[in-house]
């Protein structure tokens, strides 16, 4: 017999814990709203066609990388929902055609619509495993298989048909072309991504990023409703800066999360030995591609398709990853925090299980902090800056991350930087994976929808 234990810690933080034989340690409340559960059981383009009422639809500010997991689930579930990505990055095979080609990075749109893309046929999923293929590591190798695709000799193109064959390689073909108008560059195709190449030749073909998603999601069948955004749309490089709390300035994204030393590796997003930050970070900021410095800093403006789905979603999320290479970047523009702070809708922080060289020692009431002063624009031009404040702040969590420390200062959460009432509730509620974190985040959603600004905040997995 499950057994519901009750108890109420300081700072009226509200822990609900069941155990049982079957779920351990597992709390989760079935979805209240006859919506949800329709969406739990068919995903939204069934439970539009059938003429009921749609799932909630949301926004989600996240990387290419941790939120994949939950992405999985997620588009069972609903398809009506905004994908908004940095186009900063700087490592991996995006850093070889940055290099070469310039242009924005697209390594996490492409992620993105790997995992939204249609798997109902065998040669959807050809089509999906091509586009996901990445080349060895070996460089000659790697040169060696790339030619074979991109002649179509590769065994890679089996199962897809003619007319997608076709469209696909015209495109891999044109990125080929201007690499060897640019062959002083020396192209290196190490662990080279395919779909990347793909969304590069698309993209300076059409001049116009928006036009290689618009084309990558009709290639690989993503639903109508699912939306891949670059939260800023430009044909142009972007680059990413820090500053540190030392006064220390950061240029790249890539020497920012996991720097190589100018080493050409495969980039390791799961790790986190690299070595510590000589001090935390304090904000985020665009650069000129040249800069180095705060007299170099630029401000790009935000995708105006984000802000108009930012003013009528249901839901915004700030997804797990790297806190302030993936997420905020997306927060720092104008534009952002002006309309996120005008919806009186669930804003809810999918929470890391893990530190990484970005966040180390970071406290969860440091995660709020980060995304509201990113938001805000709290340091840098103060007449750019912003004032808003979180009225209220639910907390969602696993046992990870109980495990891991980063929970453990929301008892003294009314002392950070942030005027939060002394007696603001806490809701917690412990789940396992990403299926339940799901019923969570709808369960979030539906029950405190239509509410006031609360943020919400539930924890990954560390394997998520």
């Amino acid at each position: 017999m499950a057994l519901l234990a009750t108890a109420t810690p300081p700072c009226g933080l509200l822990l609900t814990a069941r155990a049982s034989a079957s779920s351990p340690g597992c709390f989760l409340r079935a979805p209240r709203s006859r919506a949800l559960r329709r969406a739990m059981a068919a995903s939204g383009a069934d439970a539009a066609a059938s003429g009921g009422s749609a799932p909630p639809s949301l926004l989600v500010f996240s990387g290419g990388t941790a939120f994949n997991g939950v992405v999985e689930e997620l588009k069972k579930v609903t398809t009506r929902v905004a994908h908004v990505l940095p186009v900063s990055d700087d490592g991996g095979s995006t850093a070889e055609i940055v290099r070469v080609l310039g242009g924005p990075a697209v390594g996490d749109i492409r992620s993105r619509c790997l995992r939204l893309s249609d798997e109902s046929t065998s040669e959807a999923l050809s089509v999906r495993t091509l586009l996901g293929h990445r080349l060895p590591l070996d460089p000659s190798e790697a040169k060696l298989e790339w030619y074979q695709i991109v002649e179509g000799e590769h065994a890679l193109w089996d199962g897809v048909s003619q007319p997608y064959r076709e469209t696909i390689r015209a495109f891999l073909v044109y990125f080929h072309n201007e690499i060897l108008r640019r062959s002083a560059e020396m192209f290196c195709f190490t662990n080279g991504s395919i779909g990347n190449f793909f969304f590069a030749g698309a993209r300076i073909f059409f001049q116009s990023l928006d036009a290689a998603i618009f084309l990558f999601s009709r290639v690989s069948q993503i639903p109508a409703e699912s939306l891949v955004l670059p939260v800023i749309s430009t044909n142009d490089r972007l680059t990413l800066g820090c500053e540190l709390w030392d006064g220390t300035i950061i240029r790249g994204q890539n020497e920012i999360s996991h720097p190589s030393h100018g080493r050409k590796e495969v980039v390791n997003k799961d790790c986190n030995s690299c070595s510590a930050l000589p001090s935390r970070i304090k904000r985020v900021f665009y650069m000129s591609s040249e800069g180095s410095n705060l007299l170099h800093e630029v401000f790009p403006e935000a995708n105006r398709t984000v802000l108009e789905q930012l003013s009528k979603v249901d839901c915004i999320v700030y997804a797990m990853g790297s806190l302030f290479t993936s997420v905020c970047p997306s927060l720092v523009l104008r534009g952002i925090g002006e309309t996120i702070a005008s919806r009186s809708i669930p804003k809810v922080l999918l929470l890391n299980g893990s530190h990484d060289r970005e966040t180390t020692g970071l406290p969860a009431s440091g995660f709020v902090t980060a995304i509201t002063d990113s938001l805000n624009r709290t340091y840098g031009d103060p007449d750019k800056s912003l004032k808003n404040l979180v009225s209220s702040v639910n907390v969602l969590y696993n046992r990870f991350s109980m495990i891991g420390g980063i929970m453990h200062s929301f008892t003294s959460f009314k002392y950070a930087n942030m005027k939060y009432p002394t007696d603001c509730p806490f809701l917690v509620q412990i789940w396992h994976d990403s299926v339940k974190m799901l019923i969570c985040l709808l369960n979030t959603i539906s029950e405190y929808f239509p509410c006031h600004s609360f943020f919400y905040i539930l924890c990954s997995l560390k394997t998520m």
